[in-house]
This record gives C-alpha cells, sequence and structure tokens, in this order.
C-alpha cells in the first residue's frame, strides 16, 4: 500500500462559527483560529479542516455559498485567511478546506442570472423544470423538509434544492459549470490550501428521467436517495476533477459519500481509481434510528462492531479508511456511544482509542478532545439548525409526531449537540465570546473546559495527545493489517493489528458493568507490553476483569 501524509496524519475538524470569537461579535472567526492554533500543535494534530468559511447568507451555516473565492464577512477577510494559512504552515500543519459544489446559495450570482430566463449564458447552471398539473415535477422531498422543488415565478419554472430552498443544486451536465468549478479549485489551490473535504460529493450525477421516489416513512415525500446518490456520471466527474485539477497537486481529498458500501467505495478511493483520497461513509451513524432521524431505537455493540470491521476488512488492500464518530453533523460522541455522566472520562478516552488504533485516518471534532457532551436546551426556540427547526414545523406542528418524542430525538441526534461554542475555560459563555454567543453554551462548560483540561495531566487532552504521539511512534497502529476476537461480544470489541512482525491488540469494554475478559487464545504465549490504557495500575496476564468503558492497547 502507498504511504501518504495524509495517512499518516490525524485531521482536526474546525467549525469556525463556534470555535473562537475574537472580536466580540459572538461569532467565532478566522482571527479567533489564529489564536488558538498553538493549542492544536500542543495537541499533536496535523491537519486542519475548516467548515465553510466562504461568503454566505448563512441559511445552512455556511453552506449556502454566495461566492466561492470571498470570505464570510462575519468570519473576517481574505487578508486574514491569508495569515491563517501562513500561521498553519509555520506550525508544520496542513489546511484543508470545505467543497460544497452539490449546490449554491441562490444568492450567488450565477442563479441570480439563471432565475431571470430561460434563454441567457446561467440558464442551466442549475436544474429547472417544468411543473405538473400545478405540482413539482416530482414528488422527491428535500433534506430539510418540504419539497425538493421550488417554484420560481420569472422563469414559470420549478428549480431542484435537495437541501434548502435557498439551496439550489447544480447542474454538473452542463460542461461550463465543471469548468468553473475546477477554476476555483486551482485557485486555492493556488493560494497553498492542502486538500479538500467535498461535501454530499455523490450527489452530483442526477438520473436523467427524475422520476417519483418511492414514499417514504413518514409518507409526505418521496425518497430521493436511490435515484441520486451514486449517480451515473458520478465517477466520470471525479475522474474529470482529478485529472483537471487534483493530479497536478500533493492534496488529500476525502467525499462525504452518504448511502455508500465497502465495495461502492472502492470505486471512489480505489488507489488507481484517481478520485478521491478516503470518504466518509454512514453506516455506523444510522444504528440507532431506522430511516427517521428523530426516532430512537437503542442499538447494539455487535452491529457497531460488524460495520467498522466490515470497513476495516474490506478496504485493506485497496482504499483507505476516515475514523469518526462525530462531526458538525452528528451528536457528540461521548453522549451517543459511550456515558457522558458518570463515566464521561472513561468513555471518551475508551472511544478516542478505538478512533486511534484502527487503519484509517482519525478525525476529531471540536471539543472531542476535552469530552463535550450533547446540550438539553429548553425550549425550541434555543435551537439554530434548520434541519430541527423545519423538521419541528413538519412533524410536530404537522401533527405527525408528539413534540416529546421530537424533542427526545432532537436531544440525542440533534446537529447542534456539536455546534454550541467550544468550552476554553469556566468563565462566562465559557471564555468564547465577550459578547452574546450565536447560539447558547452548554450549561455544563464550568466542568468541561480546556483551562481545566490542560491544568490535569489525567485529562481526556493529553489522552489524545498520547495516542497521537503512539501514532507517529508505531507504524502498525496507521498500516496494520486488522482482525477481530470475539465477534459475538455484547460487551468487548477486541480486535489486533499487525505488520512486519508487530502486533497489537485492542481491547475495549463499551459498557458500565465489569466484564471477565480472557486474552485470544493465538496470542497468550507471547510477551505483551501496555502501550496505553484509560484506566492505572492495569494488571497482566491471559485474564481479568474489565472495569467499566476500560481500554487497553497491548504491544507484543
Amino acid at each position: 500500500m502507498k504511504r501518504s501524509w495524509w495517512k499518516e496524519g490525524v485531521v482536526y475538524q474546525l467549525y469556525p462559527i463556534s470555535f473562537k470569537d475574537s472580536n466580540g461579535d459572538g461569532i467565532g472567526d478566522l482571527r479567533g483560529i489564529i489564536e488558538k492554533l498553538d493549542y492544536l500543535k500542543e495537541l499533536g494534530v496535523s491537519i486542519i479542516w475548516l467548515n465553510p468559511i466562504y461568503k454566505s447568507p448563512n441559511d445552512d451555516n455556511g453552506y449556502d455559498i454566495s461566492g466561492y473565492r470571498d470570505i464570510m464577512d462575519e468570519f473576517g477577510t481574505m487578508e486574514d485567511f491569508d495569515v491563517l494559512l501562513e500561521e498553519v504552515h509555520r506550525r508544520e500543519m496542513k489546511l484543508v478546506m470545505d467543497l460544497v459544489v452539490n449546490h449554491t446559495s441562490d444568492e450567488h450570482p450565477w442563479f441570480i442570472q439563471s432565475k431571470k430566463s430561460g434563454t441567457n449564458p446561467y440558464t442551466d447552471y442549475y436544474i429547472w423544470k417544468k411543473g405538473k398539473d400545478g405540482k413539482p415535477p416530482n414528488n422527491w422531498g428535500s433534506v430539510f423538509s418540504g419539497s425538493a422543488w421550488q417554484y420560481e415565478e420569472e422563469r414559470d419554472e420549478y428549480y431542484l434544492h435537495l437541501f434548502s430552498k435557498k439551496q439550489p443544486d447544480l447542474n454538473w451536465e452542463n460542461e461550463r459549470v465543471r469548468e468553473e468549478i475546477y477554476d476555483m479549485m486551482t485557485y486555492w489551490f493556488e493560494k497553498g490550501i492542502d486538500g479538500f473535504r467535498m461535501d454530499v460529493i455523490n450527489f452530483i450525477s442526477k438520473t436523467g428521467e427524475f422520476p417519483d421516489g418511492q414514499r417514504r416513512q413518514d409518507g409526505l415525500y418521496g425518497d430521493f436517495n436511490p435515484l441520486v446518490l451514486n449517480g451515473p456520471k458520478v465517477h466520470e466527474y471525479l475522474q474529470e476533477m482529478h485529472r483537471k485539477v487534483l493530479s497536478k497537486y500533493d492534496v488529500m481529498t476525502v467525499g462525504e459519500c452518504p448511502g455508500v458500501s465497502p465495495e461502492l467505495a472502492k470505486k471512489y478511493v480505489g488507489e488507481d481509481r484517481n478520485e478521491l483520497s478516503m470518504i466518509f461513509q454512514f453506516e455506523h451513524m444510522d444504528i440507532d434510528h431506522d430511516g427517521c432521524k428523530w426516532c430512537f431505537k437503542p442499538w447494539k455493540l455487535t452491529k457497531l462492531k460488524e460495520t467498522l470491521s466490515k470497513w476495516q476488512e474490506e478496504l485493506e488492500s485497496d482504499g483507505w479508511n476516515s475514523l469518526y464518530l462525530n462531526n458538525h453533523d452528528q451528536p457528540r460522541l461521548v453522549s451517543r456511544f459511550g456515558d457522558d455522566k458518570e463515566y464521561r472520562l472513561e468513555s471518551a478516552k475508551m472511544l478516542a482509542t478505538m478512533l486511534h488504533t484502527m487503519k484509517g485516518t482519525p478525525y476529531i471534532y471540536q471539543g472531542e478532545e476535552i469530552g463535550m457532551t450533547n446540550v438539553r436546551f429548553d425550549s425550541i426556540r434555543d435551537y439554530k439548525d434548520i434541519e430541527t427547526l423545519n423538521a419541528y414545523e413538519e412533524m410536530v406542528k404537522g401533527g405527525i409526531m408528539e413534540e416529546e418524542v421530537f424533542m427526545d430525538g432532537v436531544y440525542r441526534n440533534g446537529r447542534d449537540n456539536a455546534r454550541t461554542p467550544v468550552h476554553w475555560d469556566d468563565s462566562e459563555n465559557a471564555g468564547f465570546t465577550t459578547g452574546i454567543p450565536w447560539i447558547k453554551v452548554n450549561p455544563n462548560y464550568k466542568e468541561v473546559n480546556v483551562k481545566q483540561a490542560l491544568a490535569n495531566k489525567d485529562s481526556i487532552f493529553y489522552y489524545y495527545k498520547r495516542l497521537i504521539e503512539l501514532r507517529k511512534e508505531h507504524e502498525v497502529i496507521v498500516y496494520g493489517r486488522f482482525k477481530e476476537y470475539y465477534k459475538e461480544s455484547e460487551q468487548v470489541y477486541c480486535y489486533g493489528r499487525e505488520l512486519d512482525g508487530k502486533r497489537l491488540l485492542v481491547v475495549l469494554n463499551f459498557k458500565k458493568e465489569e466484564v471477565d475478559f480472557e486474552i485470544p487464545l493465538e496470542l497468550r504465549e507471547t510477551h505483551k507490553e501496555i502501550l496505553i490504557s484509560n484506566y492505572r495500575d492495569v494488571k497482566m496476564g491471559d485474564s481479568f476483569t474489565l472495569r467499566p468503558f476500560e481500554a487497553i492497547v497491548f504491544m507484543m
């Protein structure tokens, strides 16, 4: 397998609006990021991924872009960005940006021109269709509730928006659109950035006929996913992108690809495919709900293990995994997969152990390294996320779901769980801003914050730091083959890694109950030393008792 810097690195995902505010307006900004670069250097990460910082009216927190070559006013200026990029590189870190090219904002100049008529040069930059009997062209439902089509009186046509109505989908069939995108990507690479995370990149090729989709679980709209995800020309477009842009630079790319199996993933990330470095897959993000994001389904460890191990094994020799358990679209990992109360420290460290000892590139989402948790706001009025607010109107106000049930789903799975400001200290507003934060701070910031974590050598922060160091010290953690043990256990996840005679054994207790454990038979006669553990005084031997959420990594 080819070796590269992005396989050996660790990514820190930074959500700028909630990271650090430098000017007291309650909104995180580029100068705030610059202030905290030494903190990230201390943690040991080598790659920073910025969520969108481009010019945007902020209907979907920057994922509705009105200017691809401009900086959002609230975040600062292009001069601020240039300083940020220079300072990141001076610290020998890489900077990866978000690429959002399935759609733009409806305030982008291209769309403003496109909606004027069916004859100007921008008319086919977006997907326009005539209605049927006074209704939208088909029954597709938007990700953010409602129809995926919006009527535009000026053109007497509907435009497609798989997300917000302020996020019209670009028409990738149009060669001029693709050339505009490639030129924009080249602009940023020439500035010196080190890669792109590509938002819903497997949505860009739509099926040509636009038929109705099968009715969704809620019965309101048709499901566009089978008709859009991994569309007929997506690989053709990505290979063209690679040929015209990506191949000219030493960069990292990661594609957000819902609905992708390992077999499909190999088409995106296979080493001879010339498409992407890696993808974000979502199988393990769907284990606690079936179709309805707001409807909780208790998850089983065997299902989580089956999914994670499958991806480890099937991309073993061709392709590369991204390793994550939370991000800006997902709830906090310690609240979802661990115990964010009694065993917050232990379970956060255990989950980190898993992510950083698998084969792939680990992603740390801001605040994860100090064990930030989900939040329970008092009222729906305290939430800011368009997905949550639109779903509340459709599901609760529409009489489909009881408010109590829906809000429980928000507490568990809502995107704002990850978007509350980073807790820098125990002062007012957690040290995030001297003003009024754009969204409320999680009330537990006095107990969970960076200042406290840096002062305690047993903190989650220093555990993450050590895990990152171990990846640099031991190639087996990065490139070693994966083998799972005790697949049927509903309490323990146990797997090995092996490379050039070096072996690791990773043992993880996913429950708050103790459990008796035995070293796998084939490994009992080998010499073992403890590489890292989230408890002190670990007992050596072929059999022992794992404490609540205990994690142990043995080197053999």
